[in-house]
C-alpha cells in the first residue's frame, strides 16, 4: 500500500475529502517522525511499536572495492510487531492478499 491508497483509504472510510484525508495522514506521520526525533517510543496497541535504536561505530568494507570504511554512529528507527498483527497476517489465507496467483506456476 502506498501513502496515497492509504490516504484514498482513509477518506473513503470516514466520508471525508481527500485532501483532509491527506492532512490528516500527513499530520499522524509528522508526529510520529517527531516523536522519534526526540527519542521517543511510540506503541500502537494490536499493531506494533516503533523505537530509536542507538548503532555504535565500526569498520565495515566497501562492497565494490573491498576497501575499509569507517561508519560512524547512527541512530536508526526500529518496528517491533504487535502480537495481534501478527496472529492477524499469520492467520490469514494467503490467496486473500496474493491477487497475482503465482502458486499454480510452482506445479507446472
Amino acid at each position: 500500500m502506498t501513502k496515497s491508497e492509504l490516504i484514498d483509504a482513509v477518506a473513503a472510510a470516514s466520508n471525508i475529502t481527500k485532501s483532509r484525508a491527506e492532512l490528516v495522514v500527513n499530520n499522524i506521520f509528522d508526529a510520529m517522525t517527531e516523536a522519534l526525533r526526540r527519542g521517543e517510543g511510540i506503541e500502537i496497541r494490536g499493531f506494533g511499536s516503533f523505537t530509536v535504536r542507538q548503532y555504535k561505530p565500526y569498520n565495515g568494507r566497501n562492497p565494490r572495492t573491498g576497501d575499509p570504511v569507517s561508519v560512524a554512529s547512527k541512530r536508526l528507527p526500529f518496528f517491533k510487531v504487535g502480537k495481534e498483527l501478527k496472529e492477524m497476517v499469520n492467520g490469514a489465507p494467503i490467496s486473500e492478499y496474493d491477487d497475482d496467483d503465482d502458486t499454480d506456476d510452482l506445479d507446472e
